[in-house]
């Protein structure tokens, strides 16, 4: 049974303050990102408070599904990443309680949380797009305010273009007046030359009224002109004062936006599922009327079929009908009729193909938004859940609390996911992948990190070791570090020469034995490598050995051994037989053909190698042996003078 313990009020707590915060500067952010793709068309508008608060109200409600995710992700990650960097993540394991228990009750808040995205979207969010698409249409389609600029032509007013040479903002006074009037068209249009003048609008915002001070009005009277004359007669009018009467609409008027239903992001999921029935239907239906009109032929033939095809290819092969002689037959006449019919004929096929291609690729186009709508309402809820199983763990894995790392940390994530789910969304739009594939390509991906993080932190496994990466990167590529061995400052018991020079003598007579009897240049057996078990124990008896050898020598004062002792090579005592160690692995790779190929090659590859580092262990040695013999004269450099040593023969007495 589930009881609420000290613990989950204290993680709950942390947790909540965090996700109030969170959420609200996520939703700011994503609202600004949303707004910048309006700004110029909404800016100078003068739009009223009140129309501006439903706008970014809407846009919020709208918005606050995507906002859940990213704020689940940062709170979560801060939160476990306090509780680690204070050591209380550190007292909760101490006391028992893995890092899946102290995350329940937060594991219950985020389904929750899950939830509640799911019924905006489902809900809320339908009548919020609606909402808001009708009235972000009626703010593009508002006229203006007139501010009219300086030194341009202003085409803010409908039907007119004016220009102002200069402005008196105290006065309101225009200077240096230019209006062009084109309410009936270029032809008919009027052109109104001021020295100065004033603009108010009408008390009820519908027209703006303009007076005018000495100035020259000319207009062409495209009206009374004759039929064919290439003479436009003019009117001009000179005047000291007058007043024009301008088209202006300055209020704000709810646009009638019907159409917006049928949107998918207007629906709910189960409008959507019932009206894709239709849309299917439809489509289908459009797609069978195209079908039948293509099997008619051209020349009010209603159908053909196969029997009517196969006769005309015998007609054409029997030489029965022969068009080109037919053709060379007709007049000149007769053969440019024939020939511009043929071509018109065959652009109106062409237009007709091209027009039922772009109205089935709508119809498509449809249907698959559609499906996208109704698999985001799902995907971008389980989001909720797997951002928390990316971010708590982590959290508890890097144990850095604040606003620094953790915030980094949350939009790489972010951006990953964004990047995936955009492009995957965008690629099933154009149908390039299919909706299922494109939609959950995010989801796909991130599932397993969650997974992956989740188990790691509560195992306590490493997951940010760099250099555990590098070992696996290099063992990979086959790299290999060199050895570094310095002399030792402090050196409490000297190398035992005497036995390590006969190590290293029996190790290059086991050397010569061992390439012998493995010829190292051949190509290994494809089926004892992928298919059968084994492993080497004679390179790893002997790089063991030599490693001894190495580690009692490193406590030398001799730097010419140690000289010496810096050119052993690494060993990779098993690379060179098969490629993994678990014999399931190696017939899986086996089996696919590509993978068992670079891990053959790369296998022959470490033959090589190994065959290379055997030379050099076998002439390092009887330099080794000869610089110990040069240090310690009493030391023979033969292995059989060696056997005969009391302490040798002591030494094989007790390894017996």
């Amino acid at each position: 049974m589930f009881r609420i313990k000290k613990l989950d009020i204290l993680i709950v707590k942390q947790f909540g303050l965090l996700f109030f915060g969170t959420f609200f500067i996520c939703q700011f952010v994503l609202m600004m990102q949303f707004l910048w793709r309006y700004v110029d068309e909404l800016i100078g508008k003068g739009l009223s408070l009140e129309v501006m608060a439903q706008f970014f109200w809407y846009m919020g409600l709208m918005l606050m599904p995507q906002a859940f995710p990213l704020a689940i992700l940062l709170s979560s990650l801060i939160s476990y990443g306090n509780l680690g960097e204070s050591s209380e993540l550190t007292a909760i394991k101490s006391a028992g309680i893995s890092l899946l228990q102290s995350m329940r009750s937060l594991i219950v808040i985020v389904t929750i949380i899950a939830g509640i995205s799911f019924y905006f979207q489902e809900v809320i969010g339908p009548q919020a797009f609606i909402s808001f698409r009708q009235l972000l249409i009626s703010m593009q389609q508002k006229n203006p305010e007139v501010e009219i600029p300086e030194g341009i032509f202003y085409d803010g007013i409908s039907g007119s273009n004016l220009y102002v040479q200069k402005k008196d903002l105290n006065t309101g006074m225009l200077y240096g007046i230019m209006i062009y009037r084109m309410n009936g068209g270029y032809d008919d249009a009027a052109v109104i030359l001021a020295d100065s003048g004033q603009m108010q609008t009408t008390q009820e915002k519908k027209h703006l009224l303009l007076t005018l001070y000495s100035g020259e009005w000319f207009e062409n009277m495209r009206s009374q002109d004759v039929a064919g004359s290439a003479n436009v007669p003019y009117r001009r009018e000179t005047f000291a004062n007058k007043r024009i009467v301008l088209d202006f609409d300055g209020g704000f008027n709810m646009q009638e936006a019907g159409w917006i239903a049928s949107d998918a992001r207007s629906k709910s999921m189960r409008m959507i599922l019932h009206d894709l029935d239709s849309i299917r239907e439809f489509n289908d239906s459009v797609g069978h009327q195209f079908y039948h009109e293509a099997c008619a032929l051209s020349f009010n033939v209603p159908s053909i079929d196969k029997k009517d095809s196969l006769k005309a290819v015998a007609e054409v092969k029997n030489n029965v009908v022969n068009f080109d002689s037919a053709y060379a037959k007709l007049s000149p006449e007769a053969k440019q009729r024939v020939m511009t019919t043929a071509v018109s004929e065959a652009n109106t096929a062409v237009s007709d193909l091209q027009f039922k291609a772009e109205y089935s690729e709508a119809l498509n186009y449809n249907d698959r938004f559609h499906m996208l709508e109704a698999i985001n309402k799902v995907t971008l809820s389980l989001t909720c859940l797997i951002f928390f199983f990316i971010g708590a763990p982590l959290g508890a894995i890097i144990r850095k609390g604040g606003l620094g790392v953790p915030i980094i940390i949350s939009v790489l994530v972010f951006i990953v996911f964004y990047l995936l789910d955009h492009s995957g969304t965008q690629m099933a739009k154009d149908d390039n992948w299919t909706v299922w594939f494109g939609k959950l390509l995010g989801t796909f991906v991130l599932t397993p990190i969650a997974v992956f993080f989740t188990y790691k932190a509560n195992n306590d496994s490493v997951v940010f070791n760099i250099d555990l990466y590098k070992q696996l990167l290099y063992r990979m590529l086959g790299l290999r570090d060199k050895r570094h061995i310095n002399s030792k400052e402090v050196i409490i018991e000297d190398p035992i020469y005497m036995a390590d020079a006969y190590h290293l003598l029996r190790i290059n007579q086991e050397i010569e034995q061992y390439s012998a009897e493995h010829q190292l240049l051949h190509l290994p057996n494809p089926i004892k490598v992928f298919f059968r078990p084994g492993d080497d124990q004679t390179i790893r008896r002997i790089s063991d050995e030599l490693e001894e050898v190495i580690e009692d020598l490193s406590n030398t004062r001799d730097r010419g051994v140690l000289t010496y002792l810096n050119r052993y090579p690494i060993v990779a005592t098993h690379a060179h037989t098969r490629p993994f160690r678990r014999k399931w692995l190696n017939i899986i790779t086996g089996l696919i053909l590509p993978a068992g190929l670079f891990f053959y090659l790369r296998m022959c590859r470490f033959r090589l190698r190994l065959r290379k580092d055997l030379n050099s262990i076998t002439h390092t040695n009887t330099l080794m042996v000869q610089r110990i013999s040069e240090t310690n004269p009493s030391i023979p450099v033969t292995l059989d003078e060696l056997r005969k040593m009391p302490f040798i023969i002591e030494l094989i007495n007790n390894n017996k």
